[in-house]
């Protein structure tokens, strides 16, 4: 039976063990997805880069995740997500701790775009806590171990130019110094995988495997999952969720990649402390996304399922306004002060986008959330090749993206034209249903 509450200090098998190893898993695959980022000053001035070369690593560190997200969205609804994130912490682990053997832009570029599978994490992630949580708490503990994993992306702005910095300190020099520090993040996601294979389960009644041995039900839905992929797609609220999370985690991941550079080109910072300001961006995952989710949860209890849906369009409104501000802003304190701003709201926005995931179509979560996740790195992607155009300064193309943001927000109330079935019961929360009958779907 799924949980109805979080205990947040408890280790119970097996809802709170996963609920706790799903976050720490997410937080290292992000710490070896983003490692680079506050190294790329070094990085550039060793491999000689250019900002177009620049963009394109950028571009590629999560380009190949649409597709990883996809498949492992897929590949949850098939063997399950204890499998999906062991043979995905395995294989990613490689190329993190093989970029340090780069010695041009072409080989660095094609370690970068390899790396950036691992993002396909997020996926398995919201995926596992989903079949483990009850309705009345799904929002909460999505964005929660979502949020605390993606506060790897922060703290490995402030962390790895330590790291480098102690490599140096024992004499090594820049050029050795950054390879040898991406070694600490591979070696960390190959001990995760043997974690996760050894401590988790797919769901609170067992291994998927198990069950469709011995449960009829489950074998029937282990025939549906063929077939989920391309019921996701078919569905048109899976869509604007896609533009949501383009507009809200594709930003994050974004500014993850330029932070450090952002404020030390602009403002003259050292490498340490534009590192430490990036990584406070990052940093509020500890309790942004939770605090979305949460949000979403208690609007939802109160006013019902639609109050979820305009709560995701004011945060994205807040989000894009905050993001345009930002981008004018030439005073330090202020500028600092104005990307915290919106960095509230960019994670608010991803808590609230997948409090609305798991009930679009549990019986195709995988690949919904799949999808959805996708749209978050196609977001990334085509800022990226805005930002890296040459006639383009980081200050223009983000207020173009805060433009770009707002839109969105108007699209998301797309998802209140029609009408809904089954609001009351998500509304009451009634948990001794089974999530399949508490499913939103168009009349």
């Amino acid at each position: 039976m799924k949980a109805d509450s979080i205990q947040i200090f408890s280790f119970k098998k097996p809802h709170m063990q996963v609920f706790h190893l799903t976050w720490i898993t997410f937080f290292l695959c992000f710490f070896g997805w983003f490692g680079l980022a506050p190294l790329m000053a070094i990085v550039r001035e060793d491999l000689h880069l250019t900002k177009p070369q620049i963009g394109n690593i950028m571009i590629a560190s999560v380009s190949i995740t649409i597709f990883a997200r996809l498949l492992f969205g897929w590949l949850c609804d098939k063997i399950g997500p204890r499998l999906s994130y062991t043979y995905l912490l395995s294989i990613g682990s490689l190329p993190v701790m093989m970029i340090g053997l780069c010695n041009s832009y072409e080989s660095f570029l094609i370690c970068r775009l390899a790396i950036g599978a691992i993002g396909a994490s997020f996926v398995i992630t919201q995926y596992h806590t989903s079949v483990m949580f009850a309705p009345k708490v799904v929002g909460t503990a999505n964005a929660t171990v979502a949020g605390w994993g993606n506060l790897g992306g922060g703290v490995t702005q402030m962390v790895m130019p330590l790291i480098f910095s102690g490599f140096l300190y024992l004499g090594l020099s820049n050029s050795v110094a950054w390879r040898v520090s991406m070694l600490v993040p591979g070696l960390a996601l190959l001990v995760m995988a043997w974690v996760y294979y050894r401590y988790t389960q797919d769901t609170p009644d067992g291994n998927l495997a198990e069950l469709r041995k011995n449960n009829p039900d489950y074998r029937a839905k282990a025939k549906e999952a063929d077939g989920s992929f391309g019921k996701a797609l078919k569905d048109y609220r899976v869509w604007i969720l896609f533009l949501c999370y383009g507009a809200c985690f594709g930003i994050e991941i974004t500014i993850d990649n330029i932070a450090a550079l952002y404020f030390m080109d602009n403002f003259q910072l050292g490498l340490k402390e534009a590192g430490l300001i990036a990584g406070s961006f990052g940093f509020m995952n500890i309790f942004a996304r939770a605090l979305g989710g949460y949000f979403s949860d208690k609007v939802n209890i109160k006013f019902g399922f639609r109050s979820r849906i305009l709560l995701l369009s004011f945060f994205l409104m807040m989000e894009g306004l905050g993001i345009m501000y930002f981008s004018a802003t030439t005073v330090l304190p202020i500028a600092i002060g104005a990307m915290l701003g919106f960095a509230l709201f960019v994670k608010m926005s991803n808590g609230v986008t997948y409090s609305i995931v798991p009930f679009v179509n549990p019986a195709a979560m995988g690949s919904v959330s799949g999808i959805v996740g996708a749209g978050g790195n196609l977001g990334a992607v085509m800022m990226g090749i805005l930002l890296k155009m040459e006639n383009t300064t980081y200050r223009e193309g983000l207020y173009t993206i805060g433009l770009g943001v707002i839109i969105v927000a108007v699209c998301t109330l797309g998802l209140l034209l029609q009408k809904w079935v089954n609001e009351e019961k998500i509304k009451n929360q009634n948990i001794s249903e089974p999530l399949e009958a508490l499913t939103l779907q168009a009349v």
